[in-house]
């Protein structure tokens, strides 16, 4: 009986341990790169830069850029000069949208 109940608690903590080691690390990089994006997001508004049209902020890191989009979408966040040139030529391919007030809309 203890050994079914040791062999239970291992595979428990094989199973849920190891998940939450390989997930932990992934989610905590993503905020990271939102925590980035939202800070050179606020340095651009406050540098005085317009973000009403949905400018690219840049790059955040490596594969990452920063896009500053409207939450619902509006006509201008679709057209290719107000996007990231990096995720159009296929240099960063993961993105974090922000508002023109720099709140987090969503990441890929």
């Amino acid at each position: 009986m203890r050994l079914a109940l040791a062999a239970c608690v291992a595979l428990f903590l094989l199973l849920f341990g190891c998940a939450e080691g390989y997930l932990v690390p992934r989610e905590q990089s993503v905020m990271s790169e939102v925590q980035k994006c939202q800070l050179k997001c606020s340095m651009m508004a406050r540098s005085g830069a317009d973000m009403s049209p949905g400018p690219c902020v840049g790059k955040v890191s490596d594969d990452w850029v920063c896009d500053v989009a409207h939450s619902p979408r509006i006509p201008a966040d679709d057209l290719p000069q107000n996007q990231c040139a990096e995720c159009l030529n296929g240099s960063a391919h993961h993105f974090v949208e922000v508002t023109p007030e720099c709140q987090p809309i969503r990441y890929a």
